[in-house]
């Protein structure tokens, strides 16, 4: 029997062709683990402001390694030494980014497991991986963690200019439409150098730098916090709240058996075991609408509701705000609905609550992007651009939000 040829071609729709050259990065693609992420959404709930932003965490994943890879091309043409075992390794650190994701991206982090972050999980996922492929992802790990003495490489997978952004924002407006978060990441690819082992920008790449700082702002504002997504995460958060809830007062709901398990225990970073990690891989986008299909008939009116909200796309009024909201309002909203539908203050919390949101471009106080001038000397790049919004660009922008049914619309005079 002939042995599976593992060195593929994937036809991308961003990149073109991405070519799998490596037979261990193979594998691991072709791992369970790693598979998961085809039936994980990238932009979550979003597909219901934008019908086309149905694309996956393996898209992501596989676009996130071919321009590590291009990267890596350009680097080595420059003159900086990578070794071919780095290079791999760089491959699969990027690779496995994502893979702790849970479904629908972030809502799993604040309902089902308590407080557990996705990359404490994608470093378990990676840690079990190296068990099973012998100690051969040593070094990925080791520079996701960013233990290796050469530093650009974890600014590769992790910093204000990083594959997972670049990859993201071309992604995201591809398939949401959204135009202005487009960016030019051939060039960007074109411009990276290391110079003492830091990640920099030639100068002559500052223009689209900028462009890049712009087009995330504006991804933000118009698609990941869009007010009706905001709102659509919300009411999936409270859902797989209510229901962990409802379950541990030992209600039994209808669930796969993954999503059961979650439900009925209190899963924190310390209780990953292998048993809770396999589990944990078992579940994904599939069993959480399944679960919201059957929960909308529940006797439980808060699950119930909830759950037609976003079965049929008929969710709860947001409105965004650059104040505060008053907390009596929020309790005189509480009341008028506990009025409307004789339920219980507890119930109501479900259905009105504020908020607030934050979008920061560029984090100054953070590592910053680093601008290397024609005098080899290097500058953070809101000092080496000419264009004042930069400087706007790096203040964080806070928005408040209030949310509540339909039904009070008239009484909420907002």
């Amino acid at each position: 029997m002939s042995e599976i040829n593992k060195l593929k071609i994937l036809n991308d729709p961003i990149y073109g062709f991405i070519s799998i050259t490596n037979p261990l990065v193979y594998d691991l693609i072709q791992h369970p683990y790693f598979q998961r992420l085809r039936r994980i959404s990238q932009m979550g709930l979003s597909y219901l402001v934008y019908p086309g932003a149905h694309h996956t965490r393996f898209h992501h994943a596989l676009g996130c390694m071919h321009i590590m890879q291009r990267t890596v091309q350009v680097l080595k043409f420059k003159g900086i030494e990578i070794s071919q075992e780095e290079e791999t390794a760089l491959d699969i650190a990027i690779l496995l980014h994502d893979i702790g994701h849970g479904p629908f991206s972030h809502a799993m982090e604040r309902s089902i497991v308590e407080n557990v972050h996705h990359e404490s999980i994608s470093l378990l996922f990676m840690d079990r991986l190296n068990e099973e492929f012998g100690g051969k992802l040593d070094l990925a790990i080791k520079i996701f963690r960013g233990e290796y003495d050469r530093k650009f490489m974890l600014q590769l997978i992790s910093s204000q200019l990083d594959m997972d952004r670049m990859d993201y924002l071309k992604r995201d407006s591809f398939y949401s439409g959204v135009a202005e978060g487009n960016i030019n990441s051939e060039r960007l690819i074109q411009m990276f150098n290391v110079h003492n082992d830091t990640l920099v920008i030639e100068e002559k790449g500052i223009y689209s730098v900028e462009k890049f700082l712009v087009a995330r702002r504006l991804m933000y504002w118009q698609c990941y916090l869009h007010k009706t997504s905001v709102a659509a995460e919300l009411i999936l958060t409270k859902i797989l709240k209510r229901a962990k809830e409802l379950t541990q007062k030992g209600e039994h709901l209808g669930a796969s058996t993954p999503l059961q398990f979650f439900l009925e225990n209190k899963i924190s970073l310390e209780d990953f075991n292998d048993d809770v990690l396999r589990k944990f891989s078992y579940l994904d986008d599939f069993d959480i609408m399944c679960a919201i299909k059957s929960w909308q008939f529940h006797n439980d009116h808060v699950l119930s509701e909830l759950s037609r909200m976003i079965i049929n796309r008929d969710l709860l009024k947001i409105k965004m705000r650059a104040e505060k909201v008053d907390k009596a309002q929020v309790e005189v909203l509480r009341e008028q609905l506990i009025t409307k539908l004789g339920i219980t203050d507890k119930e109501a919390e479900y259905f009105v609550f504020k908020g607030k949101i934050k979008n920061q471009a560029y984090n100054k106080t953070g590592e910053p992007i680093h601008i290397l001038k024609k005098d080899k000397t290097i500058e953070d790049v809101v000092e080496a651009s000419d264009q004042l919004n930069l400087k706007a660009l790096s203040k964080p922008v806070t928005k408040y939000y209030l949310c509540f049914p339909k039904v009070l619309l008239e009484e909420a005079a907002i």
